[in-house]
């Protein structure tokens, strides 16, 4: 019985190891190292729910956990926007309509849109925290009468690493969402808001005792940016954090991305902040 056992854990795995090869059929840069992909699912569609991630193959070079950055609602459409910052994805950077990567997923879990039904939703991002993030801006605004206030406060380094600029600016549009944005260093042209992130935590409005947050970016801005909630009155417990890194395999069977006692392929990779508060102060884990 336990080899039977054993059997079909090594098929189920074999199975979620083995990549679909999906057709890129729009290839769009988004800022000088960032670009989007958005891939033709197969005839039944794809779907996801906000926060999962996939793995995308490139092949004879390798494959890279990648957030979906799409909307949830579309399953004719597989979306990723994807930082060239290592050989893999500089090397997909060079892909074009037409070309093919192999995906596997999706996996992990997924922002809390279905308990945080009620409450204020408070999205703050970072750099390319904004991708991941994107997949429950949709959600949230395609329901948006079962939700309180939505705000959504965004950093990035220069107004040139803005990501998805026209929708940030139709989103801002809205009279139903409260949309800031600042840049660590302004270049010419830019009169918005310089600082970093945190600062527009005091400038938004929302409830604090009715909130959920959720945070994506470097983890020196979602240290932060966790103290700047607290203090002004947001429960640690209605804190989620996408803790997204070190991730190989997907299915937590090589280890790669242990945190602690937990994986964050298997276990995340969206945490509620009182889970992983303690490894999280802890800057060598």
């Amino acid at each position: 019985m336990a080899t039977n056992r054993k059997q079909k854990t090594d098929i189920a795995a074999s199975i979620e190891m083995m990549p679909e090869f999906f057709s890129i059929t729009r290839a769009q840069k988004e800022t000088h190292d960032t670009f989007t992909f958005d891939l033709e699912p197969p005839s039944d569609g794809f779907k996801f729910a906000p926060g999962q991630f996939n793995m995308l193959y490139l092949f004879g070079v390798g494959e890279v956990p990648i957030s979906i950055s799409g909307d949830p609602a579309d399953h004719e459409k597989l979306v990723h926007t994807i930082r060239a910052v290592g050989n893999i994805t500089k090397n997909m950077q060079k892909l074009k309509k037409g070309d093919v990567l192999g995906v596997r997923g999706p996996f992990g879990n997924s922002w809390p849109i279905g308990e945080s039904i009620g409450n204020d939703i408070v999205i703050v991002a970072g750099g390319i925290g904004l991708a991941p993030l994107r997949p429950s801006i949709y959600h949230v605004l395609s329901h948006r009468e079962k939700y309180g206030k939505i705000v959504l406060l965004y950093g990035t380094r220069t107004p040139e690493d803005i990501l998805y600029r026209t929708e940030i600016e139709g989103w801002r549009s809205r009279f139903d969402v409260e949309v800031l944005v600042t840049v660590d260093r302004a270049t010419s042209g830019w009169r918005g808001v310089v600082g970093v992130v945190t600062n527009l935590i005091s400038r938004s409005h929302f409830d604090p005792f009715n909130t959920v947050a959720m945070i994506c970016g470097p983890e020196i801005m979602m240290r932060f940016t966790i103290q700047e909630l607290q203090k002004h009155g947001v429960s640690f417990e209605n804190i989620y954090l996408s803790m997204e890194r070190n991730m190989k395999c997907g299915i937590g069977f090589c280890g790669h991305c242990q945190y602690g006692p937990t994986f964050i392929c298997k276990d995340g990779p969206i945490f509620p902040y009182p889970t992983v508060k303690d490894l999280f102060i802890k800057r060598e884990i």
